[in-house]
């Protein structure tokens, strides 16, 4: 069973950090980019970050750029989002999204369920 899930958010004071991990099972990262997307509440869902499969490209928000850093491990078919100083309008569901070899900013063929990440003091 193809699967994606993520893990890692929780209610953190801004300027604190967090790592959210994303999971697969079912298949192999190595031939897969993998984006992070976040959506708040009434607000549409938009794209964090990504790390594409073939050359390892990087792509980061504008919003998040400095603070976030995505990497994978693809021994542990594992990719991380590392957020640091936090801020209050990173509040959000976060998810992880897997494509074959290409970031693309519409996500992608597997989604993960989500995680929670809450600043806030």
């Amino acid at each position: 069973q193809v699967q994606l899930v993520e893990s890692g958010g929780g209610l953190v004071q801004p300027g604190g950090s967090l790592r959210l991990s994303c999971a697969a099972s079912g298949f192999t990262l190595d031939y897969y980019a993998i984006g992070w997307f976040r959506q708040a509440p009434g607000k549409e869902r938009e794209g964090v970050s990504c790390i594409s499969s073939s050359d390892g490209t990087i792509y980061y928000a504008n919003s998040v750029k400095g603070r976030f850093t995505i990497s994978r491990n693809n021994a542990k078919n594992t990719v991380y989002l590392q957020m640091n100083s936090l801020k209050p309008e990173d509040t959000a569901v976060y998810y992880c999204a897997a494509r074959k070899y290409y970031c693309s900013s519409t996500g992608g063929d597997y989604w993960g369920q989500g995680t929670q990440v809450t600043v806030s003091s």
